[in-house]
């Protein structure tokens, strides 16, 4: 097993198979570099898995009603100069992100009258700061912010456009290669959405030959063959016939063309 190979099974997160495991510790054994990139992956990953989740309590609506009033008061300032609104757009953040955790909350108490109208709009308010929270932390300097704000893109609904095209975004141009690869299996949702899946699907095709990266480009080949995406076929092939593509992600991309057949 080789580094590359090593990283593709960090950011898995399983291991596929019993022998396949067996290389993995092998490899970590004997390289100090995979090692260390496995120690702070799984911490990462592990931070994620605690954020705390807010216990609502009986003010609940009102802290609700209070925090998006001031996330609309945030939209009316947009045009003020970036240092000086800076400030208050990490404000708005933080709201955002305490707000999800409290409409968490919420919607075990919504699930059970979905008729009353004021439940309907608290649940689309919700809906709509989650999106903030996705949005916001994309779009961070932090990579481990950015890939928080890949997380909670889970949280949005699947017909989101805005959120598929932060995403995409994201694939193509993000500095971090973690960053990209998790936004890449974020996109998965959207596929299968009836409203985005064609969007989404034609992201992916285009994204491709925008990649340098073996691993990224792999995990974009096998999400087309998982597709069986055949529009996808033409740049397959241009880069199965690429002598300066790396040769595992050639023959990454022939076996995928033989899945799509």
């Amino acid at each position: 097993m080789n580094c590359e190979q090593a990283k593709t099974q960090m950011l898995g997160g399983t291991i596929p198979g019993e022998n396949q495991g067996e290389e993995f510790a092998a490899h970590l054994a004997s390289c100090e570099t995979c090692r260390t990139e496995s120690s702070r992956i799984g911490a990462l990953w592990q931070s994620l898995d605690l954020l705390p989740v807010e216990e609502p309590s009986g003010k609940v609506r009102e802290r609700f009603y209070e925090m998006l009033g001031a996330y609309r008061q945030g939209q009316a300032s947009v045009t003020m100069p970036v240092k000086q609104a800076w400030p208050r757009m990490i404000w708005q953040v933080a709201a955002a992100a305490a707000l999800l955790a409290v409409g968490l909350g919420i919607g075990y108490g919504v699930r059970e009258d979905r008729s009353r109208p004021e439940l309907v709009q608290l649940r689309e308010e919700v809906a709509s700061m989650r999106q903030l929270v996705a949005l916001s932390l994309m779009q961070q300097q932090s990579a481990s912010d950015r890939l928080r704000g890949v997380s909670w893109s889970y949280q949005v609904e699947p017909s989101d456009e805005e959120v598929m095209n932060q995403l995409v975004t994201t694939v193509n141009h993000d500095p971090n290669v973690n960053v990209r690869l998790a936004a890449v299996d974020a996109l998965r949702p959207f596929t299968g959405s009836p409203a985005t899946h064609l969007m989404a699907r034609n992201a992916v095709i285009q994204a491709l030959p925008k990649q340098t990266t073996p691993i990224v480009q792999v995990a974009l080949i096998d999400f087309l063959a998982e597709l069986k995406e055949r529009n996808a076929a033409p740049e397959l092939r241009r880069m199965v016939s690429d002598p300066d593509i790396d040769s595992g992600v050639r023959k990454r991309a022939e076996w995928a063309l033989e899945r799509m057949q």
